[in-house]
């Protein structure tokens, strides 16, 4: 068995599979690949994978629609591979649940430390439960989810949360595009604010009461009022 687990690709070029298998492998991951959106999804149903890269361009059922069904079911981290290099494909993928985006061509190694990456933020959790309040909303690390000042519950994705736990660590605190990138998808600055600006826009839109303040030419800041 693999020691680091499986990793599904989702995608229909063969020679893009073969070598991504030789790099997964060589860092201890298996790799399993299914060659169209329809097969990707039945894998899935074993319950052994840890993580998905999906190709956007798949013949019948396309990467966002398969994107889509799987953040239906799963928090599992999904990286979405695209030879479309157009901000609203990142944007569409990003804000149906995907947790990152590489654009084709790309670096095999970059990949493998994405998922690394992602993996690594996505199952942490804190050693003691930790809640923080802010604004009347409770934000509880333990169950990973937000009590708003009305008594509702919001469960927001698995990287919406780390996001916002983020920022709650650091209320107050103006926090640059490249530090939240950093510190909360796990891998060096690559200039790929988008993503961080889309989770916030999706945080907005479920927690509109929340304090998230833009500075300006620079990044956010959770306030405290």
């Amino acid at each position: 068995m693999a020691a680091n687990g499986t990793v599904l690709l989702i995608e229909d070029e063969q020679e893009i599979a073969d070598l991504l298998r030789l790099y997964f492998e060589r860092d201890g991951f298996r790799l399993v690949h299914s060659p169209t959106g329809e097969e990707g999804l039945d894998r899935l149903e074993r319950g052994d994978i840890r993580a998905a890269l999906l190709d956007i361009g798949l013949p019948g059922i396309d990467g966002i629609e398969v994107c889509r069904r799987i953040r239906g079911d799963s928090d599992i981290p999904i990286i979405m591979l695209t030879a479309r290099d157009t901000e609203i494909d990142k944007i569409v993928g990003l804000e149906i649940g995907a947790d990152d985006y590489v654009t084709k061509p790309f670096s095999p190694r970059e990949l493998v430390a994405r998922v690394k990456a992602v993996l690594r933020r996505s199952e942490e959790r804190p050693i003691a439960v930790q809640t923080a309040e802010i604004a009347g909303f409770v934000i509880d690390s333990g169950r990973r989810q937000v009590a708003c000042p009305g008594g509702e519950t919001i469960r927001p994705t698995a990287r919406e949360f780390d996001l916002l736990w983020y920022l709650s660590r650091h209320t107050g605190l103006a926090l640059s595009r490249g530090q939240i990138l950093e510190a909360v998808w796990g891998y060096d600055y690559f200039g790929e604010t988008r993503t961080v600006d889309v989770h916030i826009r999706q945080l907005r839109k479920k927690l509109p009461d929340l304090p998230i303040e833009t500075v300006w030419g620079f990044g956010y800041r959770l306030g405290e009022n």
